[in-house]
């Protein structure tokens, strides 16, 4: 049957409940049971449980205790004192590992000195060309 035959019929009155056959709308969705709202005389307000208050007291302190965890690690450091560097133009025949061995300490391994060399400078290798500029620890 199409849309516009349905539109000619009167079924309106083959739809409603009789008058003595009412049933509530809790009891219908329920299964004869009365809805909790509607015993309790639903207000819209919402209310917890103690489980509920227990659950969310948890959480909360669970939040708490993890934000104060990670807060306390971000705090920042203080200012570090400024490395004095000096400026020095890459000779011919020139390595960075000559030029660390130059710059360590006495002991200090030239291997952590070319890492901060490299650091330093930007370098992602620790190959030099000729007349390349360089920025070295003034003191050592």
């Amino acid at each position: 049957m199409s849309a516009m035959a349905m539109d000619n019929l009167d079924l309106g009155s083959a739809l409603r409940w009789p008058s003595g056959a009412r049933i509530p709308a809790a009891r219908r969705v329920r299964g004869g049971a009365p809805a909790t709202a509607a015993r309790a005389g639903h207000t819209g307000e919402l209310r917890l449980t103690r489980r509920g208050r227990w659950v969310l007291a948890v959480v909360a302190s669970a939040v708490a205790v993890g934000t104060g965890i990670v807060g306390g690690q971000a705090v920042a450091a203080g200012p570090t004192q400024a490395l004095e560097v000096v400026g020095y133009t890459v000779q011919p025949g020139d390595t960075l590992w000559r030029i660390a061995a130059d710059v360590a300490v006495p002991g200090e391994d030239v291997r952590d000195v070319i890492v901060e060399l490299q650091d330093l400078n930007g370098l992602p290798r620790a190959e030099l060309t000729a007349g390349q500029h360089l920025v070295l620890p003034a003191h050592r």
